[in-house]
């Protein structure tokens, strides 16, 4: 960023890695040289994760940061857009309500994309013709053939961060049949009464005629009442209200949950370094990708956590899917396996 060159380029980090400090150095750094910085994120819960920690890491170097979302009200988003375009922000945080038209910078010199397997490249495209050749920074923990094309064939420039952060817990994985459930639960209600967190995943959000045999989460959280009912647990899937969303994960942020049954909605970003079990119901009917990015949202902590991977599954592909989970929490090498 401080030669002639313009940056195009890939940070690839395994999940935890520190991708979102880097990011908030260079956003700090294009600030501090009189211009101004965009992150655009795939989820509403994952941009206000990113604008608090923005506001708190940021702001005491003077830097200006605003948010845009499409839950916003008109008044709010039109506010956000005119204070943007007549240059009273320095860094905008936004899910793609930043691509629309009528979102304008001043200087707009980095734009910085998380999940980039979440965004199609016109999608992109359209957020750097807000500015004049702006520096290009996207972040991946999960290296997906397109990725893999963009770094073989496009002009994306890669660093990798393949270290993690000092402190941080092995992750251990059990592929596990559905006749252990009861078990299972026996020691997810262990790590509750420890003061721990834990999550479970369901593929699907209500019961399907055409599905048969597969967990649907709302079915899942009523029969959840019996084995949980002296525990505080939540329900969160994609066809709620962005403001009921939110509301649900700042509850398990703060703790106030204990255990949260939701969709894959809690895939990309989501950081509760209490969090220290995941269990994933219907294992088989997730990628690899998707899997590791799950298995991600716990051993954020001191603590170590356990990764759960529950299926009734008997043909080889799941088998060798299972298996390469239980043996690497190497994202690098998981993406090489898919």
């Amino acid at each position: 960023m401080g030669s002639d060159n313009v940056m195009n380029r890939l940070v690839q980090g395994d999940v935890g890695s520190g991708k979102t400090i880097l990011a908030m150095l260079a956003l700090l750094l294009t600030v501090k040289n009189g211009c101004q910085g965009c992150l655009m994120v795939p989820t509403e819960v994952l941009a206000k994760q990113h604008f608090d920690s923005a506001k708190k890491l940021l702001e005491p170097f003077g830097v200006r940061v605003t948010l845009l979302v499409g839950s916003m009200t008109a008044k709010e988003k039109r506010e956000a857009k005119a204070a943007l375009k007549a240059g009273e922000y320095d860094l905008v945080i936004g899910t793609h309500a930043l691509i629309q038209s009528g979102v304008e910078f001043d200087n707009l010199q980095l734009v910085i994309t998380d999940e980039q397997h979440r965004f199609g490249v016109k999608q992109r495209t359209g957020l750097c013709s807000k500015g004049e050749n702006p520096h290009v920074f996207v972040m991946s923990a999960t290296p997906i053939p397109r990725t893999l094309a963009l770094i073989f064939f496009g002009d994306l420039k890669v660093s990798v961060l393949d270290e993690l952060p000092p402190g941080r817990q092995k992750i251990d994985t059990y592929a596990v049949k559905s006749a252990k459930r009861g078990s299972m639960f026996e020691f997810i209600r262990n790590h509750l009464d420890m003061g721990y967190q834990a999550y479970i995943v369901c593929p699907l959000v209500e019961e399907s005629d055409l599905i048969q045999g597969v967990l649907s989460v709302e079915e899942y959280f009523k029969k959840a009442q019996v084995p949980f009912k002296n525990y505080r647990m939540d329900l969160l899937h994609g066809k709620m209200s962005p403001k009921k969303k939110d509301e649900i994960m700042l509850k398990f942020k703060s703790g106030e949950t204990q255990l949260l049954i939701s969709t894959v909605v809690i895939e990309v970003g989501v950081d509760v370094p209490n969090a220290t079990v995941m269990v994933i119901e219907n294992a088989e009917r997730f990628g690899l990708s998707q899997l590791h990015q799950l298995r991600g949202r716990i051993g954020r902590g001191t603590e170590e956590s356990t990764c759960v991977l529950l299926s009734d599954a008997q043909n080889d592909e799941a088998k060798e899917r299972f298996d390469i989970m239980c043996k690497t929490t190497d994202g690098f090498e998981i993406a090489k396996k898919d």
